[in-house]
This record gives structure tokens, C-alpha cells and sequence, in this order.
């Protein structure tokens, strides 16, 4: 049973939603925090040789397949590469189902410091204080779980509507909005006093601290930000008209998405060291513990405060919505279901995982499966695994089982001039299979 697709209305909108699906809890939460505990300015060169070597690439060669296809993961694999490629596009499906899991819990983080702006609970510039805020809020058994299942509810409703016109029309007004005041914030960030020390920690690389977890936690990121591996992407692309130019497009996503993940360091890493706090020291509640500090320090700091955390958590649900739309899509297009049951169904089971995911920060702090917490797992598993994995094998599947059809492809044949897509095509076929691979490896045993 095939599915109806929509298609962007603009390209504008076509980047924007694109765009607020891959910036979101990726860039603004965890870049910040994984960059700190990463050595800083050596993780951010890692990283962005990340972004420029492997990102760039495989986003084309996601949003291609599924330009190509006008299908959702499963069927696009099968679709363009044959039968034993859907077991790529499925891995996606699984992917974006296990990070919607955990995803939905920091989502709900947003919302409920939304309300402490409002209470006046985050009005301190006291690290100790902001962490103990932080500490009971994650470490609660109900709440946490509240905040999450209404955080999972304004996802699934957004799906029940779908994702065409509402998305796009949204990401339009928002990102900007989210744009304009992460540079309000970044300057703010680099004048407190101390924020000197923090911002050459984020712009003088030490490699005296790079190791593989390095690199391993750079290719994690650079996926995690741009939504690869998870098809979302891929969804994404599906709505693309076929004569978009996309290469052009896809720069454009990833300029965008990079360089909010780049300002977001610029916001939260200097004020940590003007905190007093090391860096990466929050691990994943840095953006939480850190931020309410700077926006009391500023003139209107509540309206700052509130307004980066709505945004925040508006930036969270738009990539949460093209995560469920990744897996509802499969399972109407797969198996016929409607879209209602599969919405209710997906989103009920995904926030049923959720619930341990939750209470990794309290109750079930102690329970630890490999050694890690059952949050920590599915960030891991994600992350370092299935993220890079899917990746490798789309990079394989476009620059072997397509080649010079997806060359053809890529520039609408012919009709747009891509002058680098041999460039494409060989980092497709050899760069990118033997860096991911090493990092996997890297990642896993070492």
C-alpha cells in the first residue's frame, strides 16, 4: 500500500524543515557537552572534518534515495538498490525509534524549564543551586515521566495532522527565531567575565586529549546532528520535488545545521568557565545547568530564558516529529495501517521504553546493562553504532549498487551541473566506508 506524498512548497521551506529536523536537542544540548568532555577546540576540528567528509555526502546521497523513490526508508531501499538493501532502510526505522525513546525525555526536560523560567526557580547564577534544580528534576520518578509523556503527546499530534504544510510553515517563523536569539545569547556568553578562558578552550585545539572515543564521539555527533542514519532524511527527501537542486540544497541544510552547532558551543562553553565549571563537567545536563546562569546575568533574563527554552523545545519537537514520521510511515506504507493507529501505537510503545530512559537519572540510576545506564545504552547504541553503521551502508549502497546512475541522478541528469559529483561519488565508494569503518571499530574495541 503506498503512501501519498506531499512536497515542499518552496525550497526555502524545504531547507528550513530540513534544517529543523537535523537542529535541535543535537545541536543546542549535546554538541555543547560532548565538545567539553572532547578536548574543545580539538573536537570541534574533528568534528566539522566530520561534517565536511562524511556528513555533506551521505546527506545528499539520503535525501537522493529518497527523491528517487518518493518511498519511505524500507520501500526507497528496496525500491532503487533491490531487496537486500531494505534491511538498510529498516536499521534506519529502528534508529529513529530508539532515539525518539530517549529523545522524548530531554524533550521534556525543555518544557518543564520553560515553567521554572516562569517561577522564578532558575533566577540564580549559583552553579550549585542550578545543578540541584536540575539534579531533582531528572532524579524525580513522576514528573520527569509527565513532562516526557506530554512532550511524546505533542509529537504524535503533530503526525496525526501531518507534517506537510504544518512543518514546513513553522520551521519557517521558528528557525529564525531560534537563529536570532542563540546570537543574542552567544554575545552575552563571550562578555561575562571568565568567558575568555572558555572560549580558548573551544578555539585552540589540544591534541593531547584525542584519543578513537574522540573521533568515534565526533562521527556520533556529526550524524546525531544531521539526522542520518535514522531516516528522516530520507522521509524528508521523499517530499522533494525531482527538480530541486539538490546538491545545492543539501549544503545548505548542513551550513545551517553546523553552524547552529557551532554557536551553541560559543554559548555554553564560555560560560561555563565563567561558572567556575569544568568543561563537559555537566555532562548531559550542561545545557540546563549552565544557561540559567547566563540569562540571569542578562537584562530581561526571564524573557530571555523562557523564549530559548520554548524555542528550544519547538526545535526538539520538529526533529521528534520527522522521527516518528519516519517510523508511522513505515508501518502505513509496510503494512497498511492507518495512520491514526500507527501514530497511537509507535508513540505509546516508544514512550514505554522512555520510562527507563527516565528514571537512568533516578530510581534506576544503579541498574546498568554493559556497563551503562539504560539511557546511556540507547545514546551509545545510537551514537556509536547504528547511527554510523547506517551511514556506511547507505555510502556503499549509493556509491556501488547506484554509481553512475546516482551521479546522473543527483544532477536531475543532466539538466543541473554538478561538477563534483565524481568527488561525490569516490568519497561514497572509498573515504567514507574506510572512516566510518575505522571509527566503528574504534568505537567498539578500543
Amino acid at each position: 500500500m503506498s503512501v501519498a506524498r506531499e512536497s515542499w512548497g518552496t525550497r526555502i521551506g524545504f531547507i528550513m524543515a530540513a534544517a529543523g529536523s537535523a537542529v535541535g536537542l543535537g545541536n543546542i544540548w549535546k554538541f555543547p557537552y560532548v565538545a567539553g568532555e572532547n578536548g574543545g577546540g580539538a573536537f570541534l576540528l574533528i568534528y566539522i572534518g566530520c561534517i565536511v567528509l562524511f556528513g555533506l555526502s551521505i546527506v545528499m546521497a539520503e535525501l537522493l534515495v529518497g527523491r528517487m523513490a518518493q518511498r519511505t526508508p524500507v520501500a526507497a531501499f528496496r525500491e532503487v538498490a533491490g531487496r537486500g538493501w531494505s534491511l538498510v532502510g529498516g536499521m534506519g526505522v529502528v534508529t529513529a525509534f530508539i532515539i525518539l525513546s530517549f529523545y522524548i525525555v530531554v524533550g521534556g526536560w525543555t518544557i518543564a524549564y520553560m515553567l521554572y523560567t516562569v517561577d522564578g526557580a532558575l533566577a540564580s547564577t549559583d552553579s550549585a543551586s542550578l545543578e540541584r534544580v536540575f539534579t531533582e528534576l531528572t532524579g524525580g520518578t513522576w514528573m520527569p515521566l509527565v513532562y516526557a509523556a506530554v512532550f511524546m503527546a505533542l509529537v504524535a499530534g503533530v503526525v496525526l495532522g501531518g507534517v506537510g504544510k504544518g512543518i514546513e510553515r513553522a520551521a519557517k517563523l521558528l528557525m529564525p527565531l531560534l537563529f536570532v536569539i542563540l546570537l543574542v545569547l552567544v554575545a552575552r556568553s563571550v562578555t561575562l567575565p571568565g568567558a575568555g578562558e572558555g572560549i580558548a578552550f573551544y578555539l585552540t585545539p589540544d591534541f593531547s586529549r584525542v584519543s578513537g572515543e574522540t573521533f568515534t564521539a565526533a562521527i556520533g555527533q556529526a550524524f546525531f546532528s544531521l539526522s542520518l542514519g535514522m531516516g528522516a532524511m530520507l522521509t524528508y527527501g521523499s517530499y522533494m520535488p525531482r527538480d530541486h537542486n539538490l546538491p545545492a540544497d543539501a549544503t545548505a541544510v548542513v551550513v545551517l545545521d553546523t553552524l547552529i552547532a557551532i554557536l551553541a558551543g560559543f554559548m555554553v562553553l564560555p560560560a561555563m568557565f565563567a561558572a567556575g565549571m569544568e568543561p563537559g563537567s555537566g555532562g548531559a545536563g550542561t545545557t540546563f545547568m549552565v544557561l540559567p546562569a547566563v540569562f540571569d546575568a542578562m537584562p530581561g533574563g526571564p524573557i530571555f530564558g523562557f523564549s530559548f527554552f520554548l524555542l528550544l523545545t519547538v526545535a526538539a519537537l520538529t526533529s521528534a516529529v520527522s522521527l516518528l514520521e519516519t517510523v508511522v510511515c513505515y508501518f502505513v506504507d509496510e503494512y497498511g495501517a492507518s495512520r491514526r493507529g500507527a501514530t497511537a501505537g509507535s508513540a505509546l510503545v516508544c514512550f514505554l521504553i522512555g520510562i527507563p530512559a527516565s528514571l537512568s537519572f533516578g530510581l534506576m540510576s544503579d541498574v546498568e546493562i554493559f556497563g551503562r545506564t539504560f539511557f546511556d545504552l540507547l545514546d551509545f547504541l545510537s551514537s556509536s553504532i547504528t547511527l554510523p553503521l547506517g551511514g556506511l551502508l547507505t555510502a556503499l549502497c549509493v556509491g556501488w549498487a547506484l554509481g553512475p546512475w546516482a551521479v546522473r541522478a543527483i544532477g536531475n541528469d543532466g539538466r543541473i551541473a554538478v561538477p563534483w559529483a565524481g568527488v561525490w561519488l569516490f568519497v561514497l565508494r572509498f573515504v567514507a566506508p574506510i572512516g566510518i569503518g575505522w571509527i566503528l571499530i574504534q568505537g567498539l574495541f578500543f
